[in-house]
């Protein structure tokens, strides 16, 4: 079960336990271009998904984990997040990562052997947490990631088609974030027949959209 990390709305927070030296500031890699290339024929039919799965990360550390592997937990779970699908996830940041406001650090995690980096940036103690031991942070990816299960239930979820068709959608592919990509989409309703024309698919850190 997960205990030691907590989220709060706009803000992260996670537990500062095992205290760690001052990580060295690491240079944010530039964003990946939004440029989307021309979809290739849409012949790829998308299984309608089951329930939403469950996307926690397991197992979750001990309290007394040290602050590093605190983290790592979150970013495998944020992680998770961006690709809305179950799948095998790993993360690690410097073991010298102390909770002291202000520190930079870049940490990896990977998610089906796909690997993002975090730009992790911590900030001031909770105000809400009592004892003060929990601490504010900001994460940014160096990429999003896309997955065909994670495309599928917001395609189906959000427009309830009898099916979709999609131009070869790989199980699970990075992604530039917030920016159209090259692959499309299309629902098709029931009794309609397919036009040929999809909607790029874009990666988010809350999971595939379709606008």
């Amino acid at each position: 079960m997960r205990s030691k990390i907590v989220i709060t709305l706009g803000a992260a927070a996670l537990l500062a336990t095992g205290c760690g030296g001052k990580s060295d500031p690491s240079a944010a890699d530039a964003k990946a271009s939004a440029s989307a290339s021309a979809p290739a024929a849409m012949a790829q039919k998308l299984t309608r998904p089951a329930a939403s799965p469950e996307l926690e990360p397991s197992p979750s550390p001990a309290g007394s984990a040290p602050f590093s592997d605190q983290l790592a937990y979150e970013l495998r779970s944020k992680t998770l997040e961006m690709a809305d699908a179950p799948g095998r996830t790993t993360a690690q940041c410097p073991k010298t990562t102390g909770s002291k406001k202000g520190t930079k650090v870049t940490c990896t995690s990977t998610y089906e052997g796909l690997e993002i980096r975090w730009e992790v940036t911590l900030g001031d103690k909770a105000p809400w947490s009592v004892t003060g031991d929990y601490v504010s942070y900001e994460a940014t990816p160096s990429t999003g990631i896309l997955t065909r299960d994670g495309v599928a239930r917001v395609l189906y979820g959000n427009f309830g088609p009898e099916y979709v068709l999609c131009n070869d959608i790989p199980k699970a592919v990075l992604a530039p974030l917030n920016a159209p990509s090259k692959y499309s989409c299309e629902p098709v309703g029931k009794g309609k027949k397919p036009t040929g024309y999809g909607t790029p698919v874009r990666a988010t850190e809350g999971g595939p959209r379709a606008y």
